[in-house]
């Protein structure tokens, strides 16, 4: 095994590491901090503060993701022109892939949507009336795309092991 790969599947590791772990600390630390009574006059800020930063670290780390995740399939064999043809999507590790890929587009879309669209707007909404239906119905929406990021995140760490290691 080549030190480069070894190397690219550190990398891979460490941003998906990255990506799902900043997304549980948002989760399950963030999110249900702000909501108590003590924070409420600051945590719309806090919590526009955390995710500016984590968008860019978050950001990063699927840019790392695609480029690790193109650099092991080419160390696993597994060329363009299997991308090309049905033959390479008819193994099993074709199916495999074609489903990690299926979850990381729309982990993508959803934070694309997110950052860009949804989250920006609750926040604002957040910031100019906390108490508007508008502003809970953003909240609701950004809440729920990010979870289920997170379980995708999920889906997609366990289709990685099973491309390395194979399906049960």
């Amino acid at each position: 095994m080549s030190a480069l790969y070894l190397l690219s599947i550190w990398l891979h590791i460490i941003a998906a590491s990255i990506w799902i772990g900043g997304t549980i600390f948002l989760a399950v630390v963030l999110v249900p901090m702000i909501r108590r009574p003590e924070y409420r006059a600051f945590a719309p800020a806090m919590l526009q503060s955390a995710g500016d930063r984590f968008r860019k670290i978050g950001w990063a780390s699927l840019l790392v993701l695609i480029a690790t995740g193109v650099t092991n399939l080419a160390f696993r064999r597994f060329a363009w022109t299997d991308v090309a043809t049905p033959q390479g999507w008819n193994s099993r590790f074709g199916q495999t892939l074609a489903e990690k890929l299926l979850v990381v587009v729309t982990i993508m879309v959803l934070s694309l949507a997110h950052d860009l669209w949804v989250g920006r707007r609750a926040t604002a909404a957040w910031l100019a009336n906390p108490s508007s239906e508008e502003t809970r119905r953003l909240r609701r929406q950004a809440s729920w795309i990010g979870r289920i990021n997170l379980l995708l995140s999920l889906i997609a760490a366990a289709l990685g092991v099973m491309l390395v290691r194979g399906r049960p």
